[in-house]
Formats: structure tokens, sequence, C-alpha cells
């Protein structure tokens, strides 16, 4: 997201060190742009550029409750959050225009942790996190320049672990496109 938040270097009561927490405007003008579909309390303050293959993990101090995930296809990066807080980014892979990921709000239909696709050559897929009927999934990949998906959300494989450790099936994707909508529009 493209939120202009300061970092906190201190937790004031009930911030965890290391995050960047949200002012009320900027939650309010992430939902009116469609960035987003529910509250977020903080992001992982991630000073350097990710590049393909990198994520950020840190779920210390964050209380338990709801996951989510969103991944917007325009940055090529997937959050995940938990109370509202993100606990987890990565530099993800996404579809081809032949073959394009797609877009929405999915619930995870199935968790399988090393699973082989039927349809594209028993490829490997671990941890697999599966959306749609047609075999969209979020799993683990070789994320690196110049690669793309058959529609699936390719994440790095270390993340991937932890990501399939913490959701359930149930659990809500939100996947912004690469085009947003104008305001015009």
């Amino acid at each position: 997201m493209n939120l202009s938040a300061q970092p906190i270097d201190a937790a004031p009561g009930n911030e965890p060190v290391g995050r960047i927490v949200l002012k009320p405007a900027q939650v309010r003008e992430a939902y009116s742009a469609g960035l987003i579909d529910r509250p977020i309390k903080s992001l992982l303050d991630v000073r350097d550029p990710m590049d393909y293959g990198d994520y950020r993990w840190d779920d210390r101090g964050i209380p338990a409750g709801p996951v989510w995930i969103r991944i917007d296809l325009k940055t090529q990066l997937l959050s995940v959050f938990r109370s509202g807080h993100e606990i987890g980014t990565a530099v993800i892979l996404y579809g081809t225009d032949g073959l394009p990921t797609p877009t929405g709000k999915f619930p995870i239909l199935a968790k399988w942790k090393d699973h082989r696709s039927a349809t594209y050559d028993n490829a490997p897929m671990p941890y697999t996190l599966r959306l749609t009927k047609d075999g969209v999934a979020i799993h683990g990949s070789n994320v690196r320049w110049g690669f793309a998906t058959h529609g699936c959300i390719g994440i790095p494989k270390d993340f991937a672990a932890k990501l399939f450790g913490v959701v359930d099936v149930g659990d809500e994707v939100l996947i912004v496109p690469a085009r947003r909508r104008s305001k015009a529009s």
C-alpha cells in the first residue's frame, strides 16, 4: 500500500516495536480506493526495497485473532494480517496475460502441505492454499524475475511454510488488480 505513515520506535502501550501505525484518515483513504476491505492497525516497517524471493515475517507481540491475506498484483506483494496487524509480506509471482490471476475476495478452500499440480506436469506446489474450484492457489515457488504462473500466486517457499502455519480453511484472501479504477469511473 502506498500509505505514508511514520514508523514507531517504541511501543506506546498496545503496538509492537518496529511497526508503522496507520492514521484513521489513511485507512479511510485505502478503503475508498478499494485497496483494503477491513481495518488495518499497523504494517511491518520494511525500510529497504524487496526483490524477487524476498520476504519479511514478524509476528512477535501480535495478539491472536482473525487472519486474512491481501495480494496486490500491481506491486507484486502479498501481505498477511492477524488482528489487523501485518505479520508477513513477500514478493510474489502471478499469472500471465494468457492465464491471468483472478481478482476479488476468495476464501481458502483447502490446505495441502505437499500438493502437486494435476494440470501442469505434476509440478510441485508446496504449502498450497486453494482459492478457486478450478485450481487457482497460493503456493511455494521459486520466485525470480522473468517468471510467472498459470494463474496462481507463487510465494517464496520458506514464507509459504510460515503462511501455511497461520491460516485456516475459510480465511479470506483479497486480490487487488494490477490496474486500479480511476476516481472518475
